[in-house]
């Protein structure tokens, strides 16, 4: 029997430190037994894991995160157990993954117009083949001395309303659902912390499958007002450890922040119901 289940972990495919291979050592040492790697607009990592998995006893679902704003705000999707060889959710996921590609340049050129001599060339040695974001752009300045550490470069520079933000090209909630939905998955929002209820129901109005329950950043209060939406609402219910490694010194989290058998039960069987 499934004893632990993370449903939310980076690979060195996105943002995160460790290749599928290294990421699943650490998941069997942490006594995790099923995992879905959800890197941010790609699924490059999930056949390496899938296969990779197998040989450590480590099952690997299809998973990915994607970006989305609604009433201003950024919200975060987290889609599971679509079909990875879906050529139109590919398609989707290589436009945003050239659109990383633009804004790390915008970056960059804000950036030197504040005195940091950087260019898009040292992001993307840092990201390599990965699709580029913010922490590559942090580790690249820490690694041509910019910023004393990953952290001080988010709190001065790069961060949220910082001087060198640069917002991302987004899909709308729907669209991103329907996308995820089309390819066979389920969609779901992931770590909504504090959003507003109203916008919450906005989501499921416009087709969310499930909230993400488990999360880090959760505390026990917002667990329980979730799971109650959850319930109200007949969504499913995700969790996970969010895990990155490296700068994040997130390795406490894993095997911490899981979910039960009965959730991906409960997943599966949706997924028979709209397949029927």
């Amino acid at each position: 029997m499934i004893r632990k289940i993370d449903l939310h972990m980076h690979t060195n495919y996105s943002d995160g430190q460790y290749s599928p291979e290294e990421l699943i050592i650490k998941v069997k040492e942490a006594g995790i037994d099923l995992i879905s790697i959800t890197d941010h607009d790609t699924i490059g990592g999930i056949a390496e894991g899938i296969e990779i998995g197998k040989h450590y006893g480590i099952e690997v679902i299809p998973g990915l995160e994607i970006s989305s704003d609604i009433k201003d705000r950024e919200v975060h999707i987290l889609g599971y157990f679509f079909d990875p060889n879906n050529i139109e959710l590919e398609e989707y996921l290589k436009f945003f993954r050239i659109e990383r590609i633009k804004r790390a340049s915008r970056i960059a050129e804000k950036l030197n117009a504040l005195g940091l001599n950087i260019q898009l060339e040292d992001i993307m040695d840092v990201a390599k083949n990965s699709a580029v974001g913010r922490p590559h752009i942090a580790k690249a300045m820490v690694k041509k001395g910019l910023v004393s550490n990953y952290f001080e470069a988010f709190s001065k520079y790069i961060g949220n309303n910082c001087p060198a933000f640069e917002r991302k090209v987004h899909l709308s909630p729907r669209s991103a659902f329907k996308i995820i939905n089309d390819a066979g998955g389920l969609a779901f929002i992931a770590h909504p912390g504090n959003l507003p209820d109203a916008i919450m129901i906005e989501l499921i109005d416009a087709g969310l499958d499930g909230i993400e329950v488990i999360h880090p950043s959760h505390l026990p209060h917002q667990i329980k007002h979730y799971r109650g939406i959850v319930n109200e609402y007949f969504l499913l219910e995700s969790g996970g450890s969010d895990f990155h490694g490296g700068d994040r010194n997130d390795y406490s989290n894993l095997g911490k922040y899981t979910i039960g058998f009965s959730k991906i039960e409960a997943m599966r069987k949706q997924l028979l119901r709209n397949s029927a």
